[in-house]
């Protein structure tokens, strides 16, 4: 028989409960806080719900009735410039954060709002309808709500997908010195989410300052939490990662307060992440006002039952037993906030007079329609001043990618705030490609972080680091068909923060990846993500065809406010080529496209190494061709004048790329090609592209699925065959 040896994880995991001598020993200025934060967010959602039920909020009206104590009893402690975000049900966690703030963290009940409070809950509710005045501009909605200065970090609505943006606060919080903390709040369902995970792990393995707080209310939707997991205690996923976690009941705020004490201690001394579970019941269904027991997936009795365990009455209870308050006071209270609410309704909500005896929202109040794009991303002026390339300057030989790894050297040098991460970044001697060659040993593990394999959590870590904005993040994608692992950080997340929160957010971000056709590496590790990403709001995109535009553009991209796609190419790597002496402090800004060819005959639009392939079948063909190098991809950078100049001189257009149809760079291209120059087309715009399959291992397979010199020859002739007719 074998031996067998029962292991302990050796991770510490509590269930905290309170006593009457907890509540005897809280200091009578928190449980008044705590009375006055409960009940102003109460009335808030009550408010709320009853506008959605008279179709004034356009979109669901996600209430937290019922779990306010989880949310007050962990941020009344907190200080401003720690942070909060959550997920889409999360009034109660941005209204506790809203109010602690602008209180400094003390409320009394017998004088529970002022023109701060006041202030906050008319824009929050003003958020919700989607007009001007809330904190995002009305973009936001119920579900993405954000206020920086609170240090609300924003509400999401993607399950789990603010675990990552969490940890990239947490990362900026304990690397610029401060004791600083955040919370991630999530519910039953996210426990299960791959970026919950992955973030936890890595907040473990880097000692990070941020709780994973789990608001477990025993449903998602109507499906029971002990449907979907085989351990509904949430708060054991914090020992498989070394995380000390505690379990609560969270419908006793005062349980919630003195378990995020003990774990604030931890994070704030420098020790790592920790996890909280309260256990809390929403009181009514998923969405709007009716509950659960409506829709048959729970039972009046059980409704019944977490009714009587009301956050509001307990706190209440204890404060009368002590003197604190009496029921007359309590009833004031409630009064006072409800008339708040009434006031703040009253700004936004008028009699409609098409429909007597009904209300409708101002008309004034709602955003310019001319609003509708603004804050998509920047507006550039960042590089105004930025010194532009000097063609006198004299060049000296470099490998391609040796002009990567110095570039970036000298911009870390110069910009302390620049910080590079992705997988064996810190090895190698220089990664899997020599592009952070030299740079652990010169700036150490603390500015170059190699990671584990969770492209999700470390991409959405640089995320929540970006809009931190104290630090400039730089990731690197060791293959951009990674970037699906990470799908919902890229586009929904990073892609879309700035124009969601408001259109104010700087998101300083640069995501590096490599295209590797023709090395053999298959279907899942060689695409061009030109398309996927053009195609997604809020991204720049540089694709450099030689190491002196690379310098360039680079620089351009870590001066950007922005999310910018730096594309490589694999071939282009080992390539002998040239960069200018000197500094590499030049910038080549969007809106540069390099008109490499003059021609009259065709347009030729590419970028990366079919650049080279481009030349070369000009030359065999003789062709007449003008050929333009792009340089920057995205819609608000990409160079229409020079294009649009050599459309009018050529009248033809041949886009040359090199992967596979479905995910073409040039189908966006040729589109708005076709809408901005049609008038001047004399045939249809003819396109380069490789085959419907991505490519395969077989070497025979994969070059018949990529083009390459043969397809632009090819590409070329089709169109000297359209001329004249």
């Amino acid at each position: 028989m074998p031996k067998m040896k029962r292991l302990q994880t050796g991770v510490d995991w509590f269930q905290l409960t309170t006593t009457d001598a907890d509540w005897n020993a809280a200091d009578p200025a928190l449980l008044g806080t705590m009375l006055s934060e409960l009940h102003l967010i109460r009335a808030f959602e009550e408010t709320v719900l009853e506008i959605a039920g008279e179709g004034l909020v356009h979109g669901p009206a996600h209430s937290s009735i019922g779990q306010e104590g989880g949310a007050v009893g962990s941020i009344v402690g907190l200080r401003s410039t720690d942070g909060v975000n959550g997920s889409h049900r999360g009034h109660h966690q941005f209204l506790a954060k809203a109010l602690t703030h602008v209180s400094a963290g003390t409320i009394d009940p017998a004088e529970p709002v002022n023109d701060a409070i006041q202030t906050v809950l008319q824009r929050t509710l003003a958020e919700i309808l989607g007009l001007a005045q809330g904190y995002c501009r009305g973009r936001g909605g119920s579900m993405h709500l954000q206020w920086f200065e609170a240090g609300a970090l924003g509400t999401n609505a993607i399950v789990g997908g603010g675990a990552p943006m969490a940890t990239g606060n947490a990362w900026a919080q304990k690397h610029s010195g401060t004791t600083d903390l955040s919370i991630n709040y999530f519910g039953d369902g996210a426990a299960q989410i791959g970026s919950v995970l992955e973030s936890m792990n890595l907040a473990a393995a880097w000692k990070l300052p941020v709780c994973f707080f789990v608001e477990n209310n025993l449903y998602a939707v109507s499906t029971r939490a002990d449907e979907i997991t085989a351990d509904p205690r949430f708060s054991v996923r914090g020992q498989g990662f070394g995380i000390p976690s505690w379990r609560v009941d969270g419908m006793d705020p005062l349980a919630v307060h003195l378990a995020t004490l003990e774990a604030s201690e931890r994070m704030r001394s420098g020790e790592g992440p920790t996890v909280i579970e309260a256990e809390v019941y929403r009181f009514f269904h998923q969405n709007g006002a009716y509950p659960g027991s409506a829709f048959g997936y729970r039972t009046k009795e059980e409704e019944a039952h977490w009714l009587a365990r009301d956050p509001l009455d307990l706190v209440a209870r204890h404060m009368i037993r002590r003197g604190l308050i009496d029921d007359a006071g309590v009833t004031a209270l409630r009064e006072r906030v409800q008339a708040a609410m009434t006031e703040a309704t009253a700004q936004l909500l008028e009699p409609d007079p098409d429909r007597p005896g009904k209300r409708r929202i101002r008309p004034e109040l709602w955003p310019e329609t001319s609003f509708v794009n603004v804050g998509v991303r920047g507006d550039g002026t960042e590089l105004q001043g930025l010194p532009a390339l000097d063609e006198s300057t004299p060049l000296r030989p470099v490998k391609f990618i040796d002009a990567v790894s110095q570039v970036m050297d000298r911009r870390m040098e110069t910009d302390p705030r620049i910080v590079v991460m992705g997988e064996d970044v810190h090895r190698l001697n220089g990664g899997t490609n020599g592009a952070t060659k030299g740079l652990p040993k010169k700036y150490g593990e603390e500015r170059i972080l190699g990671t584990p394999i969770s492209e999700n959590a470390f991409v959405g870590l640089a995320g929540g680091l970006a809009l931190d904005g104290r630090f400039r993040p730089v990731v690197e994608f060791m293959y951009p068909d990674f970037m699906w692992v990470a799908a919902d950080q890229v586009f929904n997340q990073i892609g879309k923060a700035r124009h969601m929160f408001g259109g104010d957010n700087d998101v300083p971000l640069v995501l590096r990846t490599k295209v590797a056709m023709g090395s053999g590496y298959g279907s899942q590790h060689l695409m061009d993500p030109a398309g996927i990403f053009a195609t997604s709001p809020g991204w720049r995109i540089v694709a450099p065809s030689n190491a002196r535009d690379y310098v360039g553009l680079m620089n351009a991209a870590l001066a950007l406010q922005d999310p910018v796609l730096v594309i490589e190419h694999v071939d282009l790597y080992g390539t002998a080529d040239e960069i200018p002496e000197g500094d590499l402090d030049y910038i080549i800004e969007p809106g540069s496209a390099a008109v490499l060819r003059e021609g009259s005959d065709v347009t030729v639009l590419t970028y990366l190494s079919m650049v080279a392939h481009s030349k070369e079948a000009i030359e065999q063909t003789g062709i007449d061709a003008e050929l333009i190098d792009l340089r920057w991809l995205d819609r608000a950078s990409i160079d229409w004048d020079t294009i649009g100049e050599s459309i009018r001189k050529t009248n033809a257009v041949l886009i040359v790329e090199q992967g596979s149809q479905g995910t073409s760079y040039g189908a966006w291209l040729a589109d708005e090609i076709q809408r901005r120059f049609f008038d001047w087309l004399d045939q249809p715009i003819a396109r380069v592209t490789g085959e419907e399959a991505s490519p395969s291992i077989s070497r025979v397979l994969e070059r018949a699925a990529i083009a390459r010199t043969e397809e632009v020859v090819a590409g070329l002739e089709a169109v000297r065959a359209g001329f004249g007719s």
